[in-house]
């Protein structure tokens, strides 16, 4: 148990360093997300087909999920798109609209009835949004970039759940981010006549640290999370992921100074998300001992 504990902190410190090295990678948001799907889609098809993990799915389901693909690759194109035009730490507030989001799709595309303590808890974290936004114009565009990422990982994660019960994590995974390269290679033209770039190929440094980011932060965080589920509920895995963010925040802090650039504003902002967020997992707990103690019953 305490080594599925030890894993599961491991990804999710991972996960937040993302946005730290989203900042670090020189290329802009296009051609990193370009290159980060092409490393951990073909590393994970080499990786799991020698594990023996894939399935064979339908081609229907495989076109389905290269469109969710697609979207996911909108999702990380557009959240270091707000590191480049605003900062890591703006990005990641941003990233805690996820909830919000999710909560909104959910009952329109699984049918389910609306959860209205997570909707209103949603609605606190885009007042604080809002309050940064409103108060601090310096990062308009990132913040606006953020929103829009978190509105297409919301619904990544609710149209994927249609998926966890006929297939395994590796094989969705794997077709997922395969579907993402190849429809974000169809539109790379489109993009690269929008936003030139100077080089298409990325220096060695970039090279190095995207090597890190699709190695580290994709892989080897999803094989962590992945070990951490065999032996933890998926309630307290998800529980854990709420700290990404946090991670993320105080490792900018940290290797960027961004501290030093924020203003009061930004930190009012992020207290009243922060309170909503806190309150989200108290509920949760308090919604899981209910569970517990039903089936004890």
């Amino acid at each position: 148990m305490k080594k599925a504990f030890i894993q599961l902190h491991i990804a999710v410190f991972l996960a937040g360093f993302t946005g730290v090295l989203g900042k670090l990678i020189s290329m802009n948001e296009g051609m990193l997300v370009w290159y980060r799907l092409l490393i951990t889609s073909l590393t994970m098809w080499i990786l799991f087909s020698f594990q023996k993990k894939l399935q064979r799915i339908p081609r229907k389901d495989i076109i389905r999920l290269a469109g969710i693909g697609f979207v996911a690759a909108l999702h990380w194109v557009t959240f270091y798109g707000s590191i480049k035009y605003a900062n890591v730490s703006v990005a990641l507030v941003c990233f805690s609209a996820v909830g919000f989001f999710t909560a909104l799709f959910e009952p329109l595309i699984l049918r389910v009835a609306v959860k209205w303590t997570e909707v209103f808890l949603g609605l606190l974290v885009i007042a604080g949004i809002y309050l940064i936004f409103h108060f601090d114009p310096r990062y308009k565009t990132g913040i606006i970039l953020g929103v829009a990422s978190a509105i297409f990982l919301a619904i990544v994660m609710v149209v994927l759940r249609q998926f966890v019960q006929r297939f395994n994590t590796p094989t969705i995974l794997t077709y997922q981010l395969t579907g993402g390269f190849i429809t974000l290679s169809a539109c790379l033209p489109f993009y690269l006549q929008q936003f030139p770039v100077a080089h298409f190929f990325p220096g060695w440094e970039d090279f190095g640290w995207l090597l890190v980011l699709s190695w580290f932060c994709s892989v080897l965080a999803f094989q962590f999370t992945g070990e951490a589920l065999k032996k933890l509920s998926a309630f307290t895995v998800n529980l854990n992921f709420n700290l990404e963010p946090v991670y993320g925040i105080i490792l900018a802090f940290i290797i960027y100074k961004e501290n030093q650039f924020l203003s009061k504003w930004f930190y009012a902002g992020v207290a009243i998300i922060a309170a909503a967020l806190v309150i989200h997992v108290i509920l949760l707990i308090a919604e899981q001992k209910k569970k517990t103690l039903y089936v004890s019953h």
